[in-house]
């Protein structure tokens, strides 16, 4: 590879570097959430490849340049070279669609697959994780889009403290120390000082996969614009996000799912008993929640970073009212030093929605309303996410024609892998009982 070419190589890997920094900061933006340890170290990282990619660049293009100084004669009759930006083989707004030529490449369309082929060199530098080694690489922004069309339907799963799925394992398995060090005064000089052995233990999660298909015509994919990339991408992400996002709160532990927050063993669990339930006064929630937060302080020496409800929990609180008929949870824009218990950020179905007891409030549809005795109660949660990790491959997609070709159609698969592992059970608070029934408005 001549240096014309690494330019241009690395130009295409700074703006992908760049790329994901601008996603990384707008996830952040979208949930009014201050950067995870985990997107810290990423956004870190890019940041950090950006600016090796800039100095590498210029010093490429200062060599380039005294090359042509010191060979006149040779650059006047060489081709005139000048600045390559490199956009990519696929583009939202690009003429080639990559399921079309996925479909093409397997009906023996040589241009399709060549085009395949080349994205996938265009994209090895920027993928992470198992599907990395595969045989066609989803293009940057189908995976982009990937993220933020299922991000609606992911509230939990995205307040996780997320990594790269590292590729050629099926267990993951995270150090925990069970007994740590001791330190203790000297008792008078030369004696010993305190030693305790650490012991440790480790912190599992199967990889578990999670896919799905979509059956789409031949004429779909062969009259159409270039949408169809994005209709069948906002089908299969949506429903992605919804299964992930289920998994991560209701996973089972068996049957090839996740441990969900739910079914965690080891949980702080509160029972909230109420008869007449109420937001504010005694054995009432406001105090429930503040309980939960002081138990996690107490477990983990940590404070909680979130609060996540369902829907209609949030709702039942926003219509919450002082002896005056003033709401607890005031607007933001209203809100003021006299009425502080909470702020409504937004009115939302699902994401962030406002504060209690200096927490962010996330609420999520995926939370169950069908607990307790009388299947009718909800649960809330009250949690250190940062303690809880959640891996995530890059998706794939696959066509097939067989059995379908009778009737021209397409099967499209599309499936990723992940993981959930609680690196502190404890940090995850769990208020559950008569008080959360289906709330009276």
């Amino acid at each position: 590879m001549d240096k014309r070419s690494m330019v241009i190589d690395l130009r295409v890997k700074r703006e992908n570097a760049q790329a994901e920094v601008e996603r990384i900061l707008s996830i952040t933006e979208k949930f009014n959430r201050s950067l995870s340890t985990g997107d810290k170290e990423r956004l870190d990282r890019h940041v950090s490849d950006v600016k090796a990619y800039d100095e590498r660049i210029a010093e490429l293009e200062g060599q380039i340049a005294a090359d042509e100084a010191t060979a006149p004669m040779a650059r006047k009759y060489a081709p005139k070279i000048t600045s390559v930006r490199e956009s990519g083989t696929y583009r939202r707004d690009g003429e080639f669609s990559y399921f079309r030529d996925l479909h093409g490449a397997r009906n023996g369309d040589f241009d399709a697959a060549e085009r395949l082929r080349r994205n996938a060199a265009e994209q090895r530098g920027v993928t992470t994780g198992s599907s990395s080694g595969g045989s066609f690489v989803p293009p940057a922004y189908l995976v982009d889009s990937w993220i933020s069309l299922a991000r609606p339907g992911r509230t939990s799963a995205d307040l996780c403290f997320s990594q790269d799925l590292p590729s050629g394992t099926d267990l993951l398995s995270v150090p925990k120390i069970t007994t740590g060090s001791s330190v203790a005064a000297q008792n008078g000089e030369l004696t010993a000082l305190s030693q305790t052995d650490i012991a440790t233990t480790s912190v599992t999660s199967p990889v578990i996969t999670l896919g799905g298909t979509q059956l789409v015509s031949v004429q779909m994919l062969e009259q159409s614009a270039g949408s169809v990339d994005q209709v069948i991408m906002a089908d299969l992400a949506a429903e992605y996000g919804r299964a992930l996002d289920n998994q991560v709160l209701n996973g089972t532990g068996s049957n090839g799912q996740l441990t969900g927050l739910l079914t965690l063993s080891g949980a702080t669990s509160v029972a909230w008993t109420q008869a007449s339930p109420a937001v504010t006064g005694s054995g009432q929630l406001w105090g429930t929640i503040a309980n939960t937060i002081s138990q996690i302080h107490s477990a983990r020496y940590a404070s909680p970073d979130c609060i996540i409800m369902h829907p209609r929990r949030w709702a039942w609180i926003e219509a919450a009212i002082d002896t005056t008929n003033r709401p607890l949870i005031a607007p933001s824009a209203l809100n003021g030093p006299n009425n502080a218990m909470g702020v409504a950020a937004a009115v939302a179905a699902q994401g962030h929605v406002g504060t209690l007891q200096g927490l962010p409030v996330f609420v999520d549809p995926l939370i169950p309303t069908n607990l307790g005795a009388g299947t009718n109660q909800d649960i809330i949660i009250v949690a250190r996410m940062a303690d809880v990790m959640r891996w995530e491959s890059v998706p794939r997609f696959e066509t097939f024609t067989a059995p379908y070709a009778g009737s021209m159609g397409v099967l499209f698969r599309a499936y990723a892998y992940g993981g959930l592992a609680a690196r502190f059970a404890g940090s995850v608070g769990k208020i559950t009982g008569t008080g959360l029934v289906t709330p009276s408005f």
